[in-house]
Parts: C-alpha cells; structure tokens; sequence
C-alpha cells in the first residue's frame, strides 16, 4: 500500500497490491480449479448416474457415478486447504504493511490513535480481507464449474439458469457502491454517537454541576437522529440486495420448474433436470448469497478501516473520519464532543425521583463562566447570565412561607419556613439528619423550586438568572477539574484573575501550603490525586474569587480539621459586602455564627447561639452530641459512614469524625430505624 500516488482510494491501492502479487493470485486460482471440479462433477455425475445407471436399468453405473461425484468431493476439498495457505500469503503481507504504516505514523506524528490502529483496526482489515477474498473466489469458480456443467448436459439449461444468475448479479453490482456509502455512513453515524457517549460519561459530573443536561441531551439526540437516518437509508436500499439474490439464486428454480414441458421437449432428459437443479441449489445459491452478504456489509467496513489506516498522503498530517474525510478527528474528550457546558458551582443534591422542578428554563450558573481564553473552554459556549448587583437596601436572603416535600404524599421537609438574613450576616444551619439543611439549600440556590412560598436572593426572585449571579453553594464533594490550579480556581470568574488576587483568596482560605506543593497556579490539578481535604480547599477558594456576596457552605468544610475550618469560614465572613450560610456539622461553626437556624419541622427555632440555648431543647441536644467526646470511628466501617478528620496540614489526628457520603443521599421519613442516617443528608 506504499508508494501510491497522492489522492489514490482504497480501491486502486487495492488493485495496485493484488497486482503485485500475481504469482500468488496464480496460485490461487490453480488451488481453485479443483474446486470448480469438484461443482462440475456434483451435477454432471448426478445426471449420468439417473440417465445412464438407475433409470437404464444399470445400478452399477449409477453407483460408479456416484462414486466419481464423491472423489470430486475429497479433491476438492484437498485444494480448498489449499486455497488457505494461498490466501495466507496474500493477506499477511497486507497486515505487515498496515502495521508499518500505523506504527511509522504513530511515531512520527505522535498520533494517539496509533495503538487502537495497531491492535484492533489492522486485524479486523486483516480478517475482512481474507473474508473478501475467499467468497469472490469461491463465487467465481463455483459459477464457472456450473455453468460448465449446465452447458455440458444441455446448452437449453445454460439459457434457463445462466440468464437470471446473470441480471442477479449485475443488480448486485449496480447497488454495491451505493449500498457501501450507505454502509459506510451508517458505521460512521454509530461510532460517532458511541465516541460522543464515550467522551460525555467521564463527564457526567461536570454536565450536572453546570446544569447543562438539556443542551447535552439535544446535542446526543442530534447524533441519535443522525443514526437512525443512516439506518432507515440503509435497510431501504439493503431491499435491492436481497432483491439480487432472489433474481440470481432463487429465481433460476422456479423458472427451471416452470420451463420443465419445454425442455423435455428439447430433448432434456430428467436426469439433466436432476442436475441443473442440484447446481442451483447446491452450488450457486449458496455462493451468490456468501458474495452478496460478503461483499455488501464486509466490503464497506474494510473501506472503511482502510480509509483510516491508510489516509490521502496530501493529507497525512491529518487522519481521516469514519468516511474518509482527512483532517476530521473523532472527539475523544468532553469539550471535543460538542458544546462544553460552563463551568459553575458544584451540584447541589439530585431532584429525587417525583420532585417539583422550577417551571421554565433551569437556573444558570452561579456565576458568569470562566475566560474564554481558558484550553478547557474550546468550542461554543452558553451566554453567562446578566451581572447583576445586589438590589440596594435589600437583605440577604429572605424567605416567606417556604414548604417543600419529596413527593406529593411525603412529609415536608421545609415545612412553612420564614426568614429574614440581613446583609453581611453570618448564619449557621443545624438540625438532625435528615431535617432539611441541604434542601434548604438547594432551594436558595434554585435548584429545588418550593411547593409553596417566594425565595428571594437579594431582592431576586429565586429561581432567576439574576438570582443565580448572586450567590455560590459549595456541597461536601468538592468539584475539581484536571485542569491547571488557576483555572479552578477561576471557574466562577468571567475574566483572568491576576496572579496575585489568586494568591490572596488560596492565602485566606488556607490553600497556600497546596498552592506551593503542586508548584503555583498553572501547575495541573489531577482529581484523583488530591485529598477530599484538599478538593474541599479549592473549591472554597474558587467560591472566595468568585463575585456572588452570597456564599453557602453545606457542610463543605467536613473533611477539614477545625482550625483550618474555622480559616476557611472567617474569610468568608470578613468578605466585604458578603453574606455567608453554612450547615454546621461542628459546635463551634454554630458558636462562630451571629445567628443560628434549627432546622427539625414544628421545631424549628431561629436566634443566637446563647438565645437557642437558652429555648430550643432540640439545640441543646444537638451541642451536648457535638461536644460530648468520642473515638474516632473507623473508615468505611460504620454503618453511618463517617471517617476520622484530617488534622492541620491535612494530616489526620484522628480527634474528629465527618461524615463521608455524598450530599445527595436524602431518605423518607420513617426510615431512619435508629435515629441514624447517611452522612450529609438533609
């Protein structure tokens, strides 16, 4: 396949090759003849032996006959093994030089590709071919020894079944092309929706935590559609196919029945008849149908691999598409594999199954998205919702009458809350699990919509783009890309933040001593390889740049000790202009809290942390849990799920204990046998 001029198809590369080794294709076909003596002798024996043996009254010729029928069997069958090695020689050299040329352009071009191209594309070239081979052979020699046969027992047979196999295999040929686009476009369409899947399932997370579903379920369903079209064009032309193979194999049978009187009258005898039927359906109604099947599915998928493997030389700089289009690449990442959803805060917990969703189009992100001239930012992005500044005068966070259930029978979980947070405060969430702290939140955030009340985030209506602007919530999973350092950090920045306001919000939130172990802030981030503790830093110093005033935290400080905790939460509280929410999991979360919300339905009680325990029973139990001591528990061990805490420096002292799980995991009233539940619900 080398040494072919510029621009040259699969098909007169293919010529080129098969040309070349003309010494092997001779032996080929010398193999071959014994093959077509063998379709010879199954017709014509069968005839002699009724006409001369058994219908003569001479059972010892008919059985002679039938034994000469037999021997061609045996010497065809000694030349099919014999066709293999011939074949083998044909075909081996073919995988040798696509191995070269995929190893040769693999180094030089280091193109990933390469070994998907070493290890799977080059075999299935291999096999296909040696598939293509053996039934075009087979077909040729098998109509020649028929034919041959027919002519020999009677030239009147030859017009009866030689003329239907004639026009079946010129429809056959008309259709190939067509039908191997056809193919071909269907291969293309599939391996492109499973690339498309392949590269959005590593991606999920960032989809949900973007909010981005419905635009990444229009772009897959476009790749679903696109499918399906290949398909239907597929099997509507795939009925000329089976058209050809009823013309050229079943319909010479039903003529040779029908022409019966005429032939006989010809001088046909019955054993003749005998024989042409036994040609047609032993020889070449099997060999037709292997040709078209072969040929019409196997054909277009080694054009198909040949075109990838073997891409124009004036494009090789560039490989080809499933259709043979040099220069298009298959999307292997996310971001290749259609529009990138922006960049925003991370996933609140999921809309259980039956729960009310905000009417209308879904929030936006928390806040515009990161900059454009960001690598992780390729392709089209959505347009960032409207900046939107705090409405003058306006408080925090104000709700009136907010009710929420999971489900039209379930209990509430909010159950007709009111609540005034003026500007700058700093409020604690608490309560038992399973009280509703993280649907609370998830409900400021707008990503729950209330079965009755208003939410308003700084005078906006929740859920609204411009409410969305104005505030961040940061669960207990950290989200992290593999990104650089600073790109995280930016995720909730329209703009490049300067080196030096990233260093002050890493410094604030206790980021630095990771911000100097992976080497500053364009060294890469691996996911994978990070503590939770660590994703957890990131995360609140990306939320500490961004320009929402309001910040939520639910419970996303847990796997840090409590000095870096209270760090991490102090900085939020001095932001300027800020307003800070979390859902406490330690006592002195509620202690630093100018004000305290506890969460637990009738129960709910709102005040400092002195006034709650001075008239909320429920909070004094809640600061007796957290304050009585306690060993640590072992990972992954208890039933509850929670593991020891890091310490300072994000080493463990093992004094604490968080829970581990994810903030989704909510669970139906009457559940909790013990009065335990998952880590992080609620």
């Amino acid at each position: 396949m080398t040494s072919v001029p510029s621009g040259a198809g699969p098909y007169v590369r293919g010529l080129r090759f098969l040309r070349r080794r003309w010494p092997v294709l001779l032996r080929l076909a010398a193999w071959s003849v014994l093959e077509t003596g063998q379709t010879f002798l199954l017709g014509y024996a069968l005839a002699r032996a009724l006409d001369d043996g058994f219908l003569a009254g001479r059972a010892g010729a008919g059985l002679a006959w039938l034994a000469v029928a037999a021997a061609g069997v045996l010497a065809g069958a000694y030349g099919t093994g014999r066709v293999y090695g011939a074949v083998a020689a044909l075909v081996e050299p073919l995988r040798d030089r696509l191995v070269t040329h995929v190893v040769t352009r693999g180094v030089r071009e280091a193109d990933d590709g390469a070994l998907s191209g070493l290890t799977q594309q080059v075999e299935i070239a291999r096999d296909t071919f040696a598939g293509l081979v053996m039934v075009a052979r087979s077909f040729v020699f098998t109509a020649v020894g028929a034919l041959a046969g027919l002519l020999s027992l009677a030239p009147p047979l030859l017009l009866v079944v030689g003329l239907p196999l004639a026009a079946g295999v010129a429809l056959f040929a008309v259709t190939l092309r067509p039908l191997a686009r056809r193919q071909a476009a269907y291969l293309t369409a599939d391996e492109a929706l499973a690339a498309r899947l392949g590269a959005l399932c590593p991606g999920l997370r960032d989809i949900t935590a973007s909010g981005a579903e419905e635009r990444i379920a229009a772009d897959v369903g476009q790749d679903i559609d696109a499918e399906l079209r290949a398909a239907r064009s597929l099997a509507r032309f795939s009925v000329l196919r089976t058209g050809a193979l009823a013309v050229g194999g079943h319909l010479p049978a039903v003529l040779l029945a029908a022409a019966t009187p005429w032939l006989l009258t010809q001088g046909v005898t019955p054993g003749a008849l005998l024989g042409a039927l036994a040609y047609i359906t032993q020889s070449l109604l099997p060999a037709l149908r292997a040709l078209i099947h072969g040929l019409g599915t196997s054909g277009a998928r080694l054009t198909v691999v040949l075109r990838r493997l073997l891409p124009e030389e004036s494009d090789a700089g560039s490989p080809p598409d499933a259709a043979g289009n040099a220069g298009a690449r298959t999307p292997r990442s996310p971001e290749a594999a259609g529009p990138r959803p922006d960049p925003a805060a991370p996933a609140a917990p999921p809309t259980p199954a039956g729960s009310p969703r905000a009417a209308g189009p879904r929030p936006g992100p928390a806040t515009p998205p990161a900059p454009t001239d960001s690598p992780r930012t390729a392709g089209p992005r959505p347009d960032p919702p409207p900046r939107s500044a705090p409405a003058p005068g306006a408080p925090a966070l104000r709700l009136w009458g907010v009710t929420f259930s999971y489900g039209p029978v379930a209990a509430p979980v909010v159950d007709d809350l009111d609540l005034v947070l003026p500007t700058g405060a700093h409020l604690a969430v608490v309560g038992p699990s399973g009280a509703g702290k993280s649907t609370l939140t998830a409900l400021v955030a707008g990503l729950l919509e209330p079965g009755r009340g208003v939410i308003r985030v700084y005078g906006e209506p929740v859920p609204s783009a411009r409410a969305a602007a104005l505030r961040v919530l940061l669960p207990q999973e950290a989200y992290v890309t593999s990104a650089t350092l600073a790109e995280n950090l930016a995720l909730l920045r329209p703009d490049p933040v300067p080196e030096p306001e990233l260093l002050a919000s890493a410094d604030a939130v206790g980021l630095t001593p990771l911000w100097e172990r992976l080497g500053g802030p364009d060294a890469p981030v691996d996911p994978a390889a990070l503590s939770a503790g660590e994703r957890q830093l990131i995360a609140l110093a990306r939320a500490h740049l961004s320009h929402a005033p309001l910040v939520m935290l639910d419970e996303a400080t847990c796997h840090l000790d409590p000095a870096a905790e209270e760090r991490a939460e102090q900085a939020f509280a001095e932001r300027a202009g800020g307003s800070l929410v979390v859902v406490a999991h330690r006592i002195s979360s509620a202690r630093r809290a100018g004000r305290v919300l506890v969460l637990d339905g009738p129960r709910t009680a709102y005040g400092t942390h002195d006034e709650l325990l001075a008239r909320s029973s429920l909070y004094r139990d809640l600061v007796g849990h957290w304050t009585t001591p306690s060993d640590p528990a072992p990972a992954l061990r208890y039933p509850d799920g929670v593991d020891a805490v890091a310490g300072t420096g994000l080493t463990g002292d093992g004094r604490h204990v968080v829970a581990h799980r994810p903030v989704g995991q909510v669970q139906a009233p009457g559940d909790l046998r013990d009065g335990s539940a998952p880590g992080g619900q609620g």
